[in-house]
């Protein structure tokens, strides 16, 4: 059964689709939507390598389908064969050092493929809600360590955050064009740096710690001085269906966009490699370098102020920021070392979250 603060996604009459199923945060929402007994279908393109997608699916299970944001017609096709009652937007270019390598795509798939998808959803009555996930890093940054609301000011420094700004002003539009034409809820959702079992991508800290570690190489860190606000993937996702649930409850609901971050002040990649070096059992090697160039590129410090979440909808997270960190190198220690399998320890995380 659910609990009274997801009770409205029993409204639900059709599955709810989600973009970038494939994805890590994808994956692990997949999961929790089983858990829960919601319906899901997915549409992404196919996963990637080592992805805990591919840890979990073998290519004869039926997982959703693959397609391109990018393309309407794809996108038209999916609503017509599956009539969701509700999106949750997760496909992008994640990455921001990829971003001044692939600036073109990544606005193509994070603006654009925003747009289209909103477009399209927009024309389908039996789509009451769409929430899309944008990031933390689309607000105007000023280094001050601030906690960020969501009525500050945006602005994007780099290709990733920029796209994920002209993401937002694209749902700031299709919102107004919904209200006029009686269509779904959208709203924005920016979450923090999500961690946990399964993210293998490539330049980010826990995937090459945990490569590091299990291959008992050194780990070379940059810009260890750098603060974010770290979180289990799992505590921004069910803030999510937080959000959805609400929505699907209450006719007049009309929220612009909700931050789900830890409370206190980020941790510093230092002190994250640290946590992850004493819980890791094994042996380690970490070599801390000095801060590189392209820290011009990313935010040394960054933060979000969360309390709207969990004031409006009763959301707090599960996990403090160390805590998440131990959660993930044991998952991978379980999964690389222990050889139990991912879907395991996935569901394992989520009985945990869900647990009164």
């Amino acid at each position: 059964m659910l609990s009274e603060d997801l009770r409205g996604l029993e409204k639900l009459n059709g599955p709810v689709l989600i973009t970038g199923h494939t994805g890590f945060k994808g994956t692990w929402l997949t999961f929790l939507l089983e858990k829960l007994g919601v319906p899901s279908i997915g549409f992404s393109l196919p996963p990637e390598r080592d992805s805990l997608f591919s840890r979990i699916h073998n290519s004869k299970e039926p997982t959703g389908e693959y397609g391109d944001i990018r393309n309407p017609h794809a996108l038209q096709t999916i609503f017509n064969k599956q009539r969701p009652s509700a999106v949750i937007h997760l496909a992008a270019q994640p990455l921001v050092l990829r971003s001044f390598t692939m600036p073109i795509e990544t606005f193509e798939t994070n603006s654009m493929g925003t747009a289209n998808l909103l477009k399209v959803a927009s024309e389908f009555s039996s789509v009451k809600s769409m929430i899309i996930a944008t990031t933390d890093k689309v607000y105007d940054n000023d280094e001050s360590g601030k906690f960020f609301k969501e009525s500050d000011p945006l602005r994007g420094k780099d290709p990733y955050s920029a796209s994920k700004v002209a993401a937002e002003a694209a749902v700031d539009a299709w919102r107004e064009i919904s209200k006029l034409n009686g269509g779904p809820k959208i709203t924005s959702v920016r979450a923090g740096n999500v961690i946990g079992g399964g993210d293998w991508a490539e330049n980010r800290l826990l995937p090459d710690a945990i490569r590091s570690f299990s291959k008992l190489e050194s780990l070379i860190v940059r810009n260890p001085n750098s603060v974010r606000p770290w979180q289990h993937v799992l505590d921004p996702l069910i803030g999510y269906l937080k959000v959805l649930s609400r929505s699907l409850h209450e006719e007049e609901f009309d929220v612009r966009a909700v931050n789900f971050s830890p409370k206190e002040s980020g941790l510093s990649v230092r002190k994250v490699v640290e946590v992850a070096e004493q819980s890791w059992p094994q042996r380690t090697s970490v070599d801390f370098g000095q801060e590189e160039s392209n820290m011009k590129k990313e935010s040394a410090i960054l933060n979000l102020d969360s309390s709207f979440a969990e004031r409006e909808f009763g959301w707090i997270p599960k996990w403090s920021q160390e805590e998440a960190v131990i959660s993930t190198v044991l998952w991978w220690h379980d999964h690389l070392l222990n050889d139990i399998d991912a879907k395991t320890l996935c569901q394992r995380n989520i009985e945990e979250l869900l647990e009164e």
